[in-house]
């Protein structure tokens, strides 16, 4: 009789075990963040043409569009409504030299630190009202600058971890527990000082569990946003835009480049805000075919890039979108609506929202014996819609 296939290891991330992760939103001064952030949360935090107006983080609560969730809304008519949300810290510019200090460098950095994903925004677009902290526009150049910032806070971070403790794993000290840690931590030095990213390394799982203890800036997951001039985004395209591409393939993460505008999107706001969604909708027609905001795929994006995804609770009272990180079994996503929902969980009864759609009742699914039934080592899927049942 053949032997049962074993099952893959189950793939440790990167980054905090938590469903509670916030996404930064870094880059030089005067790059748009601030007025991306103003544009993502509606909120007015200042965003001056000066360097360093931006001081203490300022963090938003931003929904996360989805039609399956609008669906679910039409459908029930709940008394309320709470939907998927993604947290967006809006930090201050770095400058060349912040891992040492300069600008207000270690501030900004330990911000950084509290987040678990970034936008990275770089100036794609010429102008001379705006300044540049590097008196000239080139994106790369700023890309980079930000990009060695966070690897020598890494570098420095992990040579105090080496420095304190090389001679007590010398003597001993803590079996060979430690000695592998301190090990995985030289591995990892090595791994930045050859000025590569903690996250672009394929790290064994016992490796990952020793780097999460250290929160490193570069094991973040990021996503890029290019800043350019309205023109330029009703053109879709500049001469900045397939330099920045070619510089984030060449660095091998698979990050995604997002091309968006500020201005195209403040003007979008300010049509809507005067005029409701028709004056939306002609604001759109009239500058070009195919425009549209880039806010919710930026939104959809960096969600996703936090390794989360969610599932519905739905009825007369409320429909909800519950956040979890991907690969997150069944009673895990029980506890995450209350911790006895967990404790005594028995099963989860899930519907897919296509067969829901489909069907068009919770009735028509059960009736079509498409209502599953899943137990503990069930991993939750994006968009399902989940009844538990647990013991008090």
């Amino acid at each position: 009789m053949p032997k049962k296939a074993e099952a893959a290891p189950k793939k440790i991330l990167l980054g905090r075990s938590t469903n509670n992760l916030k996404m930064g939103i870094v880059g030089l001064p005067n790059v748009g963040k601030s007025s991306l952030f103003n544009i993502l949360s509606k909120l007015q935090v200042a965003a001056e043409n000066f360097p360093f107006c931006t001081i203490d983080p300022n963090v938003a609560k931003i929904n996360v569009p989805d039609k399956r969730f609008n669906y679910l809304v039409d459908l029930y008519k709940p008394k309320s409504v709470v939907p998927a949300q993604l947290s967006v810290t809006d930090i201050a510019g770095l400058v060349k030299g912040a891992a040492e200090g300069a600008g207000l460098g270690n501030a900004f950095l330990s911000h950084i630190s509290a987040v678990d994903g970034i936008f990275h925004v770089c100036r794609a677009f010429d102008s001379k009202k705006v300044t540049h902290v590097e008196e000239s526009v080139d994106p790369v150049r700023d890309l980079m600058i930000i990009h060695d910032e966070l690897r020598l806070k890494d570098i420095e971070a992990v040579k105090k971890y080496v420095e304190a403790n090389a001679k007590n794993v010398e003597r001993g000290l803590g079996g060979k527990e430690k000695k592998y840690e301190f090990e995985v931590m030289q591995k990892v030095l090595a791994h930045l000082e050859s000025g590569k990213d903690v996250r672009s390394n394929n790290w064994e799982a016992k490796e990952v569990e020793i780097i999460n203890n250290e929160y490193f800036l570069t094991a973040k997951p990021m996503v890029y946003l290019a800043n350019v001039s309205t023109k330029s985004y009703q053109a879709k395209g500049n001469k900045y835009l397939e330099k920045i591409a070619e510089f984030i393939k060449n660095r091998g993460n698979n990050d995604l480049l997002i091309p968006f505008s500020v201005t195209f999107e403040e003007a979008l706001l300010e049509a809507e805000a005067n005029g409701g969604q028709e004056a939306k909708k002609k604001f759109l027609q009239e500058a070009g075919p195919g425009m549209r905001s880039m806010i919710p795929k930026i939104i959809k994006i960096g969600y996703d890039a936090l390794n989360l995804m969610y599932f519905f609770t739905a009825g007369s009272d409320e429909v909800r979108a519950w956040s979890v990180r991907r690969g997150t079994l069944a009673p895990k996503c029980a506890g995450v609506i209350h911790t006895d929902f967990e404790k005594g969980f028995i099963m989860a009864e899930v519907m897919k929202f296509e067969d829901l759609k489909e069907l068009g009742s919770e009735a028509e699914v059960k009736a079509a014996g498409k209502m599953m039934q899943k137990g503990k080592n069930y991993e939750f899927e994006d968009g399902i819609i989940v009844h538990f049942k647990f013991n008090n």
